[in-house]
């Protein structure tokens, strides 16, 4: 039970202390270009905090019936609406990642028509889009599409990925995966427009496009190294069951666990990024790295005054 605790209450102080520095940057920085973005980095952060709550108080209320199923779910609701939230919580980081990266696509390879057609409106209603869909796939198994089910070790729900499939079972955990994937690349490819763009720029590049470029890669980068081990291993899996091939059902079982548990860890890391990957925090490090070449400036900058003042006596 320590393990739950740990990574939940971890999870929320995170994110909490990132929306804490993100409403105070909302507050002073009013331009629009960075309005969108902040929109966005906050859907994706409060979406971060209530996914990690309640999937987290699910397993805690598990533990604590020391994994006696029976104790806590007699009508089979339990778990549905354990793995409707796995499915929906998983989508959501995925999509708003790739909008965000989407909208400072546009913001640097289109300033004149971001600045035109994205606004916080736009943003808003983009964002509302995004959790509709994937409210959607969540919904489909409740309304008997597909079907959730216990997973190994039998402390969590999701997606029928092991053992007899349908069809349908099949078809929804790859458009689970697929979507998630599609989610990515779309990332890694905007984000690398968005880098060249930048660098035929630079003489002409602003600190906070840069900033918000630096946290949109690192988010990028997280999202990457925890989903796409569970995205990979749930699609090999369900292919593997529904051909009926002959496959090592336990490794693949300890393969999508190990895999969800790195997922887990993307609502942690997210804040972190954030927090870390911003003007004033890298300054201090370029100050800390760099404390020759920052004295050096100082005198500079020191010498200009003085001879300005001796210019003006």
């Amino acid at each position: 039970i320590a393990m739950p605790c740990f990574t939940m209450s971890l999870g929320a102080i995170s994110n909490l202390i990132a929306l804490g520095i993100l409403v105070k940057s909302y507050a002073r920085f009013r331009r629009r270009s960075r309005t969108t973005f902040l929109l966005l980095v906050g859907a994706l952060l409060a979406t971060d905090l209530v996914g990690h709550i309640i999937p987290g108080a699910f397993a805690l209320r598990l533990y604590l019936a020391k994994m006696h199923w029976s104790a806590v779910d007699r009508s089979g609701a339990f778990c549905q609406l354990f793995g409707a939230c796995m499915v929906f919580f998983g989508l959501c980081p995925l999509f708003l990642s790739g909008a965000m990266a989407v909208e400072r696509c546009v913001g640097v390879t289109r300033p004149l028509l971001h600045s035109r057609a994205v606004t916080s409106t736009h943003a808003k209603l983009a964002v509302a889009l995004l959790y509709i869909l994937a409210l959607l796939v969540a919904a489909l198994p409740l309304a008997k599409v597909g079907r959730y089910s216990r997973q190994f070790p039998d402390t969590w729900c999701f997606l029928q990925v092991h053992g007899t499939l349908s069809l349908t079972d099949l078809g929804l955990t790859l458009v689970f995966s697929g979507l998630g994937l599609a989610s990515l690349c779309l990332s890694l490819l905007c984000n690398s427009l968005s880098g060249l763009a930048l660098l035929q720029a630079r003489h002409s590049t602003q600190s906070h496009d840069i900033e918000m470029m630096a946290q949109l890669a690192g988010i990028t980068l997280v999202s990457c190294i925890c989903w796409s081990p569970f995205l990979i291993f749930i699609s090999l899996s369900v292919s593997k069951s529904f051909s009926g091939t002959d496959y090592d059902l336990r490794h693949y079982q300890w393969l999508v666990f190990l895999g969800v548990r790195m997922a887990s860890w993307n609502q942690i890391l997210d804040p972190w990024v954030y927090i870390l990957l911003r003007r004033a925090v890298l300054r201090r490090v370029y100050r800390v790295l760099n404390p020759h070449r920052q004295l050096a400036h100082s005198s500079f900058r020191t010498m200009e005054k003085d001879q300005q003042n001796a210019s003006l006596h």
